[in-house]
């Protein structure tokens, strides 16, 4: 599709003045670098759609592999795979009994992130 300067919605400013008490209050509040970066990445994780299901999941129960497995349909390899990416991110948490071990999420933040990323789509 060919781009038309009519589809652009970015305001340019008439004149350049920069309202220094503005970006000086922001600039107190503003995390640091790595800190953006390391929110990006936690954010990425919520991109995908195996990693969201596994976290509804847990958000309802905590559950083992197979349980996981056989409630979303898919092989225990590859849920087990997301699971490691959800723990190396600290999302999930784990508990053994005996051989079994029971997965959960690691806190109420996780449920509170789900349960407004679902408010805001059924807006």
């Amino acid at each position: 599709m060919p781009y038309r300067k009519e589809d652009q919605e970015i305001e340019q400013c008439d004149f350049i003045h920069v309202h220094e008490e503005i970006v000086d209050q922001v600039m107190k509040v503003m995390p640091e670098e790595g800190q953006l970066l390391d929110l990006a990445e936690f954010f990425k994780v919520f991109g995908d759609s195996t990693r969201i299901k596994i976290l509804y999941v847990l958000s309802q129960a905590e559950m083992c592999v197979c349980d996981i497995a056989t409630l979303l349909q898919m092989g225990q390899s590859a849920i087990s795979h997301q699971l490691r990416v959800l723990k190396q991110m600290r999302l999930v948490k784990f508990r053994r009994e005996g051989k079994t071990v029971f997965y959960s999420l690691a806190d109420g933040h996780i449920q509170t992130i789900l349960a407004q990323g679902m408010e805001h789509i059924e807006e």
